[in-house]
């Protein structure tokens, strides 16, 4: 009988170069290998800070009005595409070199075959503030708090050292994968 997917879930800055070596050295690489023992889940906002104004929402982000931006392409890109390996390969390729979010979010776009237009249109628009908002409320609701970028949970529980083990080895030396004979569910 197969076993369901332990949820990783990432609360991360598109600036951020620990979120980006996160993504491009652990997240993608074990996606890849066993993509039937994860289910991502992306949240793109970090140390970030929302207000409420007359407008609707102003962000203020630890990497600057850039890092907003991107964070909000990213939520953007969350919503719209919806299958888990594309998703995940586009926000990876697009967090590989984010300083110029809406060029790398329209690279990425034709390099993984994602309609860039319908993601660009909520990026520039109140979609894509009421995106950011939601993912600010789901990071500050997070208990304890986010104290490093990026914060990632195993099945809604902290693992801070996951820079030290790295993903893959957490994910497989999981009892929720394991047999009572100690052996690893691979099927």
């Amino acid at each position: 009988s197969r076993v369901p997917p332990i949820i990783v879930t990432v609360f991360y800055e598109a600036l951020c170069p620990d979120s980006r070596s996160f993504f491009t050295k652990q997240l993608l690489p074990t996606f890849e290998k066993i993509p039937h023992l994860i289910q991502v889940n992306l949240v793109p906002y970090g140390k970030a800070k929302t207000e409420t104004v007359e407008a609707g929402y102003m962000f203020s982000c630890q990497h600057g009005p850039l890092e907003c931006q991107a964070n909000k392409i990213h939520a953007c890109a969350i919503s719209k595409v919806t299958q888990p390996d594309t998703q995940l390969k586009y926000t990876t390729c697009m967090i590989s070199d984010n300083m110029n979010p809406e060029k790398i979010g329209e690279e990425c776009a034709q390099e993984h075959g994602v309609k860039w237009k319908s993601i660009a249109e909520c990026a520039a628009g109140s979609e894509g503030d009421e995106l950011l908002k939601r993912h600010g409320d789901t990071t500050n609701a997070l208990y304890p708090r986010v104290n490093f970028i990026p914060t990632v949970l195993l099945n809604q529980v902290h693992y801070i050292w996951l820079f030290v083990y790295g993903l893959f080895n957490n994910v497989v030396s999981s009892s929720h994968y394991r047999a009572s004979n100690g052996r690893l569910i691979c099927e």
